[in-house]
């Protein structure tokens, strides 16, 4: 398979929540780069365009959009 990511991703095994109009899903991040992550949900969930992910224990914030989706997995990409 080609490699088509432009930052290197790093496993990791988190506990995130996807935010969105005054909501919270909880979440696992299952991989991160600079640019985006792969996190896995408990079941099927409709997500909006855009929202937040956040791990409260690192800190860490970011605006996110949905670029693939399998099952239970999704791939976020970060936005500005």
């Amino acid at each position: 398979m080609i490699e088509k990511r432009t930052a290197q991703r790093y496993r990791v095994f988190k506990g995130g929540t996807i935010a969105f109009e005054n909501s919270g899903i909880a979440c696992t991040v299952r991989n991160m780069s600079a640019g985006g992550a792969a996190i896995d949900l408990d079941g099927p969930v409709t997500l909006p365009q855009s929202f937040t992910l956040a791990i409260t224990r690192d800190n860490f914030e970011r605006n996110c959009r949905t670029v693939w989706r399998s099952d239970r997995r999704v791939g976020l990409a970060f936005v500005e």
